[in-house]
């Protein structure tokens, strides 16, 4: 699963607001029995991520998607 999520926020928001974010996408995921790699971007290019605490070998699963993104579906 990719997904983004474009905001409003500026530079130095979005620096503090992502740490917040993985840190509440993280603590919902590891209750799950899956494994998972989540990575944040920001805008200015830093990159913060947290990897499944079972997930020993990220190497051997499929990286973050490579395809072009969708057209965008209005609901």
């Amino acid at each position: 699963m990719h997904i983004e999520l474009t905001s409003t926020l500026t530079q130095e928001d979005e620096n503090r607001l992502a740490a917040v974010v993985l840190k509440a996408l993280s603590g919902m995921l590891d209750m799950l029995p899956i494994s998972y790699l989540v990575r944040v971007e920001t805008t200015d290019q830093n990159v913060i991520e947290h990897v499944s605490p079972g997930l020993s070998n990220w190497d051997s699963m499929t990286t973050i998607a490579t395809d072009p993104p969708r057209p965008l579906v209005e609901s």
